[in-house]
């Protein structure tokens, strides 16, 4: 029988931060130990030169993206762990993809249709600044999926249309070939917590409101500390459910602790007094990590050991699927 098989990619073009722990990497660490499920993460360096086109930030997200998963406890043993550039299959079946996904749904991905509407409300060439990249970036998603035949994509709300796009062009190929491809379907994890930001809003690179993840206890504290809050003074009740603070504090807290800080809440907490604990409850769960990432990060040889492993073992499977892929299109040995 065959076992559920999972595959996350993490973009290689910015440090790891607190929501990007929360909403992903922690719960992904955790199913990286099932046995009952066969787990994919790859570092998607690929993807990264679609936004991002400086040399030097796309190795080093590499390296720190790296780092952190190893450094939080990736099982490598128990799943496979490679960088998406290491897999020379991936592109070619990019490619062979590409020759038969339909234009018009390329047409449809969303970020395609906003970078155009972006441009036509302010009057310029719709087609400005964008990049076949950017207009393709869908049949290289698909293409990731479809290489390992996965069953199960973990991804937030506004990505269920790139895996609804993979499945279509899969559907398109094995109608037309051969039935190679699994058909995946996106699977989304309400009980992930959406990280709020320093900001109140979703932590995120773009709003520029992130508490990166493994910084100094000191820069720790300093971000926490400017989370912004109302203006309550100490002895004032105070609402955990409009609280970035204990918004927060959820995430990282066990029941008990959260409801010791409600009571805390109910009496009035400062501001200063609770991002004061904020700070230690996150601290303890980090603290650890913190410094085998700072040991990962100065030996890059130990990293690359380890990613090429994982694309070694990652190959196996993904020649055996192209050499079928290869003679459903007619690309084989003459006989």
């Amino acid at each position: 029988m065959t076992s559920l098989r999972v595959l996350t990619g993490i973009t290689t073009s910015g440090t790891p931060h607190l929501g990007n722990y929360v909403g992903a990497i922690r719960p992904a660490i955790e199913a990286s130990r099932r046995p009952d499920v066969e787990s994919f993460y790859f570092l998607a360096d690929y993807h990264a030169l679609i936004k991002c086109q400086d040399p030097a930030a796309v190795r080093e997200s590499s390296k720190e993206i790296a780092a952190s998963w190893l450094a939080l406890g990736l099982d490598t043993d128990n799943s496979l762990f490679y960088r998406q550039s290491d897999i020379p299959e991936i592109p070619e079946l990019t490619w062979i993809l590409t020759c038969s996904a339909a234009k018009g749904l390329m047409n449809r991905a969303h970020a395609y249709k906003a970078a155009v509407q972006k441009n036509e409300e302010s009057g310029a060439d719709p087609d400005l600044g964008i990049t076949m990249g950017l207009f393709s970036y869908p049949v290289l998603m698909a293409a990731d999926i479809l290489m390992f035949n996965s069953h199960k994509i973990p991804v937030g709300k506004d990505q269920i249309q790139h895996v609804e796009m993979a499945r279509d062009i899969a559907q398109r190929f094995n109608h037309n070939f051969a039935d190679l491809f699994t058909l995946p379907e996106a699977q989304i994890d309400d009980s992930v917590a959406v990280l709020q930001g320093l900001d109140g809003r979703k932590m995120s690179k773009s709003y520029g409101n992130t508490v990166p993840l493994f910084d100094s206890e000191k820069k720790l504290r300093k971000a926490i500390n400017k989370i912004v809050t109302n203006l309550q003074e100490p002895g004032e009740p105070k609402d955990p459910a409009s609280s970035t603070v204990f918004q927060v504090w959820e995430a990282f807290a066990t029941p008990d602790q959260c409801e010791y800080m409600r009571g805390r809440f109910a009496e009035g907490i400062g501001w200063g007094d609770a991002k004061k604990e904020l700070f230690e409850l996150i601290n303890a769960e980090l603290h650890e990590p913190r410094q085998l990432y700072q040991e990962l990060m100065s030996d890059g040889a130990h990293i690359e050991s380890v990613l090429i492993k994982g694309a070694e073992r990652a190959r196996e499977k993904a020649s055996a699927l192209m050499k079928q892929v290869r003679a459903a299109v007619g690309i084989s040995p003459i006989s």
